[in-house]
């Protein structure tokens, strides 16, 4: 008795894909192991479809990043009350992208690897363009004035975030712990003095105190 001939599978179109899902889901590749390790092909294999089924959401890795950007934004990036004198404004809408920022740090590496950056987020630097030429800095300089507290702030996420990682991934002393043990007292007094505590004291977050400082600084430029 002969059998019937098996069915042909056929492949079809991969499942239709929201860009919701897109986006989740590069959101849990990056939170788990960093945007480097984002790519097209990853996302499309980790969705269950194809790189050219992305593209009909976003057409490079450059836009998908945008709207990670957009979608953080969103959900974590929250609009202050803003006092009414200008200085307290800056203060106020730096302060807040910092927060923001500070629980996501890979979010810090997009924004300060190209330029690139999230609609929703142009609020803050409104606040902060308004706040520093209502202080008295002409428009170009309050470009300046802003361009400064970006960089600070990145910079300090930025910082911040790797000595930690490297503190959390080796508990042996780090590099700068080992010379700072044998410095020369008599050559490098006060470094000697605070070598013991440099570790703990840079580790405080001094954020507001030295954005103040900064802005401080700015306004007395003027």
């Amino acid at each position: 008795m002969s059998q019937s001939p098996a069915p042909r599978r056929t492949l079809g179109r991969p499942a239709r894909i929201s860009r919701e899902q897109v986006i989740a889901t590069a959101r849990r590749i990056v939170d788990a192991d960093g945007v480097d390790r984002l790519t097209m092909r990853r996302l499309a294999t980790e969705i269950g479809t194809t790189p050219m089924a992305l593209y009909h959401h976003v057409r490079n890795k450059d836009e998908l990043l945008v709207a990670l950007l957009d979608d953080y934004a969103e959900r974590a990036l929250r609009r202050p009350e803003l006092p009414g004198d200008p200085r307290g404004r800056v203060l106020a809408a730096a302060a807040a992208i910092h927060e923001a920022l500070a629980a996501c740090p890979w979010i810090t590496e997009v924004l300060t690897a190209d330029d690139l950056m999230s609609t929703s987020a142009l609020w803050f630097v409104e606040q902060i363009l308004d706040g520093l030429i209502a202080c008295g800095l002409t428009p170009d300089r309050a470009v300046h004035g802003y361009r400064a507290i970006w960089y600070f702030t990145a910079g300090e996420i930025i910082v911040r975030t790797t000595a930690t990682r490297r503190r959390t991934d080796d508990d042996r002393p780090t590099y700068r712990e080992r010379v700072f043990a044998d410095v020369d007292p008599d050559e490098l007094p006060r470094l000697a003095q605070a070598a013991g505590r440099w570790a703990a004291l840079t580790a405080e977050d001094t954020y507001l105190d030295g954005l103040q400082a900064l802005l401080d600084g700015l306004l007395a430029a003027h």
